[in-house]
């Protein structure tokens, strides 16, 4: 691999760059008169809170927005000298995916649910390298070896749901990286990985830009990463920049408050003292979720896939149990088996009960109880309706009280989840990620449920949203009673709010105890090495991320 030398002056340039989007209620500019230039090789950063702009304007980058809605009052965008806005498709075409490639946020809304994965990779490297068939298997295979992709050679047969989240965002990085970009524009590349897998990734992106001379723009709400990999800082705040430098001068003298706010918001601990565990209302003895490895012509069973291998657990009334591991470790699925989405086999009981034996039309009336929100603010609510009718889905379903009293239910639910009431008549594309889980969370508390599944309500966040988040589930705790299952591998979250702490890796469970005994003084390998990445000591290979 060489440096990309074909040409001179900066890589790319965005002049006066304005987004407006045309709505039914009136034009709302999403982004005005941005200007940011990357040079060849360089790392740049663009943060900012949610919905200020930043993926709007890289979407901008590639023609990526919803066109005639979306127009440019204003800017122009340079790519190499060339000008892209305005560019006609085939020009687009030929840049997308082979001199610009692209990690989107969202994984599984960006991989086809209808292709397998080898495929969805082949398909670049056939269009823009005019590889044969075998080649681009070949390339494939040493691209997921790259993102550090366990068994590279199921996963390229594998379709995306069959992956976990980590996985899917890896496959999605093999893929922006397959041919080698000028650019690689990285929309949250890390935000569905674990911090172990977040330090192989940088380290990754790092090695190939300076192999490739390849530019980097990151957009993402992590300073954490910013501080360690990035060259310049440009801060989004309500679509415009409103400060940008070196990342040193930015960190080290922020000049706007905002720029302040954002590096200082951290979560912080706001665990109420607890009092001593009572009885359990969710219990799992020795759950198992294998899935079956079938190949030849007869499709036979030859092995399983052990997502969750004997999992033992309590989960207490007022309490939170933090699950957490390696992308692919078994958190989701352990949560799937609980709520009894997803065959399993083992005890798993509810106030003393047995739920594990029971039929599909018993479980009806055990939902109201056991209610989730989903990592995914963006893919768990449906565009088709809107806020109101989504929180009262629920109700309409178990057959609770009437319209009116619906109607009702949906305010108070609003308003305990910190939103306005009035927009319950709006849609959810209409909302930031972090109103969207908030959403998710008034839907499930509508049901006045006493376990609530949280796996990853917090990590397409920014840090200042998180906090907020937390400081709302805690409320709700005290107030409600509730018992979360919190599942995460953002460990500065999960300190934040877990009482007892459980650490899995490769579907069973490697240590289990009280959230402070766990962080002060672990006992596996495993989980010293979790901690440290989470708290940026001696696992964050620094080498590997150096200039």
């Amino acid at each position: 691999m060489t440096e990309n030398t074909s040409s001179t002056g900066p890589l790319l340039t965005l002049n006066d760059l304005s987004v407006r989007f045309a709505m039914p209620g009136g034009a709302i500019d999403a982004v005005r008169e941005v200007s940011l230039q990357l040079d060849r090789g360089e790392r740049v950063a663009l943060v900012g809170e949610s919905g200020s702009g930043k993926s709007v304007t890289a979407l901008s980058i590639l023609g990526l927005l919803p066109y005639p809605r979306a127009s440019h009052p204003s800017g122009s965008i340079r790519f190499r000298g060339e000008e892209l806005l305005g560019a006609d498709a085939k020009t687009l075409q030929t840049i997308r995916g082979d001199r610009i490639g692209m990690i989107f946020q969202e994984p599984m809304l960006s991989l086809n649910p209808l292709h397998i994965i080898e495929k969805q990779i082949c398909e670049t490297l056939v269009l823009h390298k005019r590889l044969s068939d075998s080649q681009a298997r070949q390339r494939a295979l040493e691209l997921l070896e790259w993102v550090r992709i366990r068994d590279p050679k199921r996963a390229l047969k594998a379709w995306p749901h069959q992956l976990s989240g980590g996985q899917r965002q890896r496959i999605m990085i093999a893929m922006a990286l397959a041919n080698e970009p000028d650019l690689l524009i990285a929309d949250e590349p890390t935000t569905a990985v674990d911090v172990t897998t977040q330090a192989q990734i940088l380290a990754l992106l790092n090695e190939l830009r300076r192999e490739l001379g390849m530019a980097v723009l990151l957009i993402t709400h992590d300073l954490g990463v910013v501080e360690k990999i990035c060259d310049q800082v440009h801060v989004m705040r309500a679509g415009t920049i409103i400060e940008h430098g070196t990342t040193q001068t930015v960190f080290q003298k922020p000049a706007q408050a905002y720029t302040r706010e954002l590096i200082t918001a951290e979560p912080q601990a706001h665990r109420p003292q607890q009092a001593p565990a009572g009885e359990p209302v969710l219990q799992a003895q020795q759950l198992r979720v294998w899935f079956p490895v079938r190949r030849g012509v007869l499709r036979r069973t030859v092995d399983h896939v052990k997502a969750v291998d004997g999992v033992s657990l309590s989960l207490h009334r007022g309490r939170t149990l933090g699950v957490v591991g390696e992308s692919g470790s078994g958190k989701t699925t352990l949560a799937l088996a609980l709520l009894r989405l997803m065959r399993s086999h083992g005890e798993i009981l509810f106030d003393d009960q047995r739920i594990d034996r029971l039929a599909h039309r018993d479980l009806k009336a055990l939902r109201r109880e056991l209610q989730v929100v989903f990592q995914d603010p963006y893919g768990s609510l449906s565009p088709r309706l809107n806020i109101g009718q989504i929180i009262a889905e629920g109700l309409l379903a178990h057959e609770i009280s009437d319209d009116r009293s619906h109607e009702a239910a949906v305010i108070d639910a609003l308003r305990e989840v910190g939103l306005d009431p009035d927009t319950r008549h709006r849609y959810p594309h209409e909302f930031s990620g972090g109103q969207r889980q908030r959403i998710a969370l008034a839907r499930a508390l509508i049901m006045k449920p006493s376990v609530i599944m949280l796996d990853e309500p917090t990590s397409a966040l920014d840090r200042a949203v998180q906090a907020q988040m937390i400081d709302l589930l805690v409320r709700l705790q005290t107030d409600h009673g509730l018992a979360y299952l919190f599942i995460s591998h953002d460990l500065r979250v999960v300190r934040a709010l877990a009482d007892d702490i459980m650490v899995m890796r490769g579907g069973k469970v490697v240590e289990h105890g009280p959230a402070d005994t766990i962080f002060s003084q672990p006992t596996n390998d495993y989980t010293r090495a979790l901690i440290a990445a989470a708290m940026d000591l001696e696992v964050w290979n620094e080498n590997a991320v150096a200039q």
